[in-house]
C-alpha cells in the first residue's frame, strides 16, 4: 500500500489524537473505557477516509479491538447481527430478487415513461418512476443496476439528441441516491441510524415513521435535483420539440415482456409487493414488525408453490458484506455510547448554540462528508452518534438532528467515485455520458439546493408530523 498524501495525513491525525489519549493527565475526567473507544474511533475513520482498505474489514477490526479491550461484550458484537433491521434488510433483497426475476420493473418504466410528450415530463416522469423503485429495491446500487436497462433504452431512443441523452445519464444516479430516504430500507445508512438512536436514547424509528418523515422529502428533493439536472445540462434548444419513448423500445433492451398480458408469476408477484408495502405503511393498526412481515413476504415469494425465486439465488444477492459492515458499526456506536466517548467527544460544544443553528451545522457538514468518506453507511457510522450526542448538549431533538445528518449526507455527486450510481452511470461503453466537469457543475448549484431543503423539512415540515427541533 502506497503512502499517498491522504493516507499520511489520516494517519498521522490518528496516531496523534491516539497518544494524546495516551497521557494520562490529558482529558481529565475520560475513562479508560472511553479512552480506548476514541482512539479505535479515530483509527477506524482515518482508516475509511485515507485507504483503500474494504470498510467492512475495517469496521470488523474495530468492532472486534473494542471487544478484545472490554468495552464492549462479545455478546454485544455478535448480537448486533440479530438486529430486527439487519433481518429487515436481508428479507427485503430476497423480495427485490423475487420482483427483478419477473421483469414488473420493465413494465412500470414503459408505462410511466411511455405517457411522456416533451422533454420536461420525460424527466419527471423518469424521476417519478425511480422514486417508486425505493420501495421495491433495497440499496442504491441495486436500483442502479435494475434501471440501467431503462436507460440504455431510452439512450437509443433519443440517439440523435447527444445532450438529452447525457442528461438523463446524469438523472438516473441522482435521483436514486436522493430518492433513497423515502423508506427505512433505502440505504444500509437509515438502519445504522435507527439503531444508533435506539441504542443512545431508547427512541425506535419505525418503517412507517421513517416513510411518513422521508417520502415527502424524497420527492420534493428528487423533482427538485430533476429540475436542477435538466436546466444545468441542456440548452433551451434540446429542451424544445417533441419526445415519444414507446413500449417497443424498451423492449429491445429487456430479458422480459413490457407488454402484453401479465403473466402468473406476474401477477402473484405484484400483489405480494403490494401487500408487504402496506403491512408495512400500515404497522400502527396491526402492531406486526416490518422484519416479521418481510420475513413473510421473502417466504412466500421463495416459496416452491407461490414464489418467483429460488431462496438459494436470492440469498445471493444480499450484500453480506454490507450487513457485516453495519452490525460492527452498530457495535460501535454502542461503545461510544455506553463508555462517554460520543458525550466527552462534543463536550466542547458551545452551551449558547441555537437550534437552527447546530441543524444548519449537521446538515453542512453531513452535505460535504461524501469528500471524504466516500461510503453513505461510513459517513453515517461516524456522523450519526456524533451528532445524536450533541443533541442532547445543544436541546435539539436528538432524532430531528439525526435523521436531518442521514437525510443530508444522501447528497453525493461531486466526483465519479462518491457513490456506486454515479460511478456506473459514468461509464458506458458505446453511450454519451457525463463527465467530472458536469458533476462539478451541477454540485455546485444541487448542494446548497438539497441542504436547503433538508434545512427547511427539520425545522417545518417535520414537526408539524411529529419530530419537533426541540424535545
Amino acid at each position: 500500500m502506497t503512502l499517498t498524501p491522504r493516507l499520511t495525513a489520516a494517519l498521522c491525525v490518528a496516531l496523534s489524537l491516539c497518544a494524546l489519549l495516551a497521557v494520562p493527565g490529558a482529558f481529565p475526567g475520560l475513562s479508560g473505557d472511553a479512552r480506548l473507544t476514541l482512539a479505535v474511533f479515530a483509527l477506524a475513520t482515518c482508516a475509511w477516509i485515507g485507504t483503500p482498505i474494504d470498510d467492512t474489514y475495517i469496521a470488523l477490526g474495530a468492532g472486534l479491538a473494542l471487544t478484545v479491550t472490554g468495552v464492549i461484550s462479545s455478546d454485544t458484537l455478535f448480537g448486533t447481527l440479530g438486529d430486527s433491521t439487519v433481518w429487515l434488510l436481508i428479507c427485503a433483497f430476497v423480495l427485490a430478487a423475487a420482483v427483478a426475476r419477473t421483469g414488473l420493473a420493465g413494465r412500470a418504466a414503459a408505462f410511466l415513461v411511455g405517457g411522456a410528450r416533451t422533454v420536461r415530463q420525460l424527466t419527471h416522469l423518469t424521476t417519478a418512476a425511480l422514486v417508486v423503485t425505493a420501495f421495491a429495491v433495497p440499496a442504491t446500487s441495486g436500483r442502479a443496476a435494475l434501471a440501467l436497462p431503462v436507460f440504455l433504452a431510452l439512450a437509443k431512443a433519443l440517439a440523435d439528441r447527444t445532450r438529452l441523452v447525457v442528461m438523463l445519464a446524469l438523472l438516473f444516479p441522482t435521483v436514486i441516491l436522493l430518492s433513497a430516504v423515502a423508506t427505512l430500507i433505502g440505504a444500509g445508512a437509515h438502519l445504522i441510524t435507527v439503531s444508533v438512536l435506539w441504542e443512545a436514547t431508547g427512541e425506535r424509528v419505525g418503517f412507517t415513521e421513517w416513510l411518513l418523515l422521508g417520502l415527502p422529502l424524497a420527492v420534493a428533493s428528487s423533482h427538485l435535483a430533476a429540475e436542477t439536472v435538466l436546466l444545468t445540462t441542456t440548452r433551451r434548444a434540446d429542451r424544445t420539440g417533441p419526445v415519444r419513448i414507446t413500449a417497443e423500445e424498451i423492449q429491445r433492451h429487456s430479458d422480459r415482456p413490457v407488454t402484453g398480458p401479465w403473466t402468473q408469476r406476474e401477477k402473484r408477484c405484484a400483489l405480494l409487493l403490494a401487500t408487504v408495502v402496506a403491512l408495512w405503511c400500515s404497522e400502527p393498526l396491526h402492531r406486526v414488525s416490518p422484519a416479521v412481515v418481510a420475513l413473510i413476504g421473502a417466504v412466500v415469494a421463495a416459496s416452491p408453490a407461490l414464489g418467483t425465486v429460488r431462496l438459494k439465488d436470492a440469498l445471493k444477492t444480499v450484500p453480506w458484506s454490507l450487513l457485516l459492515f453495519m452490525a460492527a458499526t452498530m457495535a460501535m456506536g454502542v461503545a461510544l455510547a455506553e463508555s462517554g466517548a460520543a458525550d466527552r467527544l462534543v463536550g466542547g460544544l458551545p452551551a449558547d448554540i441555537g437550534p437552527l443553528t447546530f441543524l444548519a451545522l449537521v446538515v453542512a457538514v453531513s452535505t460535504a462528508a461524501h469528500l471524504v468518506l466516500q461510503s453513505r453507511s461510513a459517513r453515517s457510522s461516524v456522523l450519526v452518534p456524533l451528532v445524536v450526542a450533541a443533541a442532547v448538549t445543544a436541546g435539539v431533538n436528538p432524532v430531528a438532528a439525526a435523521l436531518a445528518s442521514t437525510a443530508a449526507a444522501g447528497f453525493c455527486h461531486t466526483l465519479p467515485a462518491s457513490a456506486k450510481p454515479v460511478a456506473l452511470f459514468a461509464e458506458i461503453p458505446g453511450t454519451p455520458t457525463y463527465t467530472p466537469r458536469d458533476l462539478l457543475r451541477l454540485s455546485a448549484v444541487l448542494a446548497p439546493l438539497t441542504a436547503a431543503l433538508v434545512l427547511l423539512f427539520a425545522v417545518t415540515v417535520w414537526p408539524a408530523l411529529g419530530v419537533p427541533v426541540t424535545p
